[in-house]
């Protein structure tokens, strides 16, 4: 009988000090890969985009990029997630500054964007550990049906969709987008595929 290696567990400060850190998150110690394609990464994108362009107008807070750690899960020292864009309203950051490592207070609003290679219970999971650490609206953003569902701290949930009209509600004062923005525009039935 063959012994079982012990896994090392690594805790965020770990994560922090590998030259590919950005690529992964911790769930209880152990490095996940997080793979985006390039569909995922430019709605992503989009999103970050509109929500720091309406955030610095309004003197909102801060919004941050894909690659932000957040160390929010006081039962789960070891885990740290990344959301695709995050929002934290001002005021809670201590002293208004970003730390240098992770962040270690819950987003109000996490946006988690489906990739291919995740998994229906896996971003269940995810959103359901955001919910219980105090963030108040997660919206998981699917680019192939073009939808949005909204998880809100009160259990409720909606859906939107590309005709319908993204809303930061009482989250992100003021923020209104139409869903169709932050997805690529579709072929047009009329270009056909060149022969």
């Amino acid at each position: 009988m063959g012994a079982v290696a012990d896994k090392t567990l690594l805790t965020p400060e770990d994560l922090l000090a590998m030259p590919d850190e950005r690529r992964f998150e911790l769930i209880d110690g152990e490095p996940v890969e997080r793979d985006m394609g390039a569909l995922s990464g430019w709605v992503g994108g989009q999103i970050h985009d509109f929500l720091n362009q309406h955030c610095r107008a309004n003197m909102l807070g801060w919004v941050f990029p894909a690659d932000v750690g957040f160390q929010c899960f006081p039962d789960r020292p070891r885990t740290l997630r990344k959301s695709d864009a995050a929002f934290i309203r001002t005021g809670r950051l201590p002293n208004e500054q970003i730390p240098d490592g992770h962040i270690r207070i819950a987003p109000d609003l996490a946006v988690e964007v489906v990739s291919p290679s995740d998994l229906a219970y896996e971003v269940d999971e995810k959103v359901n550990a955001y919910l219980k650490a105090g963030v108040r609206l997660v919206w998981v953003v699917n680019p192939h049906v073009r939808t949005v569902l909204i998880y809100r701290s009160d259990g409720s949930v909606g859906l939107v969709r590309e005709a319908d009209e993204l809303s930061g509600e009482d989250v992100v004062p003021g923020f209104r987008c139409p869903v169709a923005l932050i997805f690529p525009p579709e072929p047009s039935p009329a270009a056909g595929n060149p022969t």
